[in-house]
């Protein structure tokens, strides 16, 4: 074997060599394969460390069939996924778990349907082992692009073809997700209203080709089956939305004592009109969010009461599924949906 000069990149040969042990073993143990006895694999081991041995990407992923990274699809605006925390949080979350799976996160974003095709080339390119998608519309051609590639996917919200939580069939347990029993929080934040005295509740609903929002909207509808399509106005989870179906609100009905927003931002946007219409809150007209999200809840005037979902958790939860999948790929079950729990948190809004 030629001798390794200084300044050289360190290889598998030189690491056997150093170990005392053949390539192939050596091979074995930085591929994380069976078969090598513990007090080889130690020594292995030791010789990567003394050398700063790095396993070539390309050799490794010819031996282990893996890349070692993950593709996170947001198919939202490049504009919103970076002004709104929900998906920052729920990167983060994806990010910690991956990273200490030694696996790296390669983030793909679709600004418009034009951006499908790239994304199905570089998913059916062998690129990366999966696929976490999050924020799905209702027509999204994604599902079916990684279906018909085959591609391992783990999805961020319920998918619009599953039953949600409390529905008939409950769920489609072959599809793995993670969501927050959005219904159940929505039915919470609505109660807590009408608790307290607020007999004019409106809602201001996320866009409703998204399961989340009309989760919610089926949550406040639980509470109040009475209430009519005037008390109901969509926004898009912005605060301009927000602010746009917060106007409406109050245009055909004036006497609203109390407002439940999709999410935090489109609750802020509820505020600033609110202000602006001279309404004070909570005295006059009571808002409550959902998320509780990173920086938003806390400093809105007045702080909001907001349904909390376990943004980064989620994100967690999400990347932990599909490495489970990619671990006993072909040998059980893919793992079914998680539903995660909703918490009611009390601030001055309401």
């Amino acid at each position: 074997m030629p001798e390794q000069r200084p300044g050289d990149r360190p290889t598998l040969e030189a690491v056997a060599a150093r170990a005392g042990v053949s390539r192939a073993t050596a091979s074995r143990v930085v591929n994380g394969g069976d078969g090598v006895r513990p007090h080889l694999v130690e020594k292995v081991q030791v010789a990567i460390r003394d050398l700063g041995y790095v396993p070539n990407p390309a050799a490794r992923t010819l031996v282990t069939r893996r890349t070692g990274a993950v593709a996170v699809i947001i198919p939202e605006p490049e504009i919103r996924i970076f002004s709104d925390p929900f998906f920052s949080r729920q990167v983060r979350g994806i990010s910690k778990e991956l990273t200490a799976h030694d696996t790296q996160l390669v983030l793909l974003l679709v600004e418009d349907r034009g951006d499908y095709d790239r994304i199905e080339r570089y998913l059916a390119g062998g690129h990366v082992d999966g696929a976490l998608a999050f924020s799905l519309h209702t027509d999204d051609p994604l599902p079916a692009i990684v279906r018909r590639i085959r591609m391992p996917t783990v999805y961020g919200g319920r998918p619009g073809w599953t039953a949600g939580p409390g529905e008939a069939g409950g769920g489609d347990a072959r599809v793995a997700y993670v969501d927050a029993d959005n219904r159940a929080g929505a039915r919470e934040a609505v109660r807590y209203l009408a608790a307290r005295g607020r007999e004019r509740i409106a809602h201001i609903a996320g866009p409703l080709d998204q399961t989340s929002a009309a989760d919610r909207l089926s949550g406040y509808r639980d509470v109040l089956p009475q209430a009519g399509p005037a008390l109901v106005a969509e926004g898009d989870f912005t605060v301009a939305g927000g602010a746009r179906a917060m106007a409406e609100l109050l245009d055909r009905r004036p006497g609203i004592d109390a407002v439940f927003a999709g999410n935090d931002l489109m609750a802020t946007g509820a505020l600033r009109v609110l202000r602006e219409r001279g309404r004070t809150v909570p005295d006059d007209v009571a808002v409550v969010g959902f998320d509780d999200a990173e920086l938003v809840a806390e400093n809105a005037d007045p702080p909001l009461t907001t349904v909390r979902q376990d943004i980064e958790g989620m994100g967690r939860m999400m990347a932990e599924l599909l490495l489970e999948t990619l671990a006993g790929r072909g040998e059980r079950p893919p793992p079914g949906p998680v539903i995660t729990s909703t918490e009611l948190v009390r601030r001055a809004s309401a």
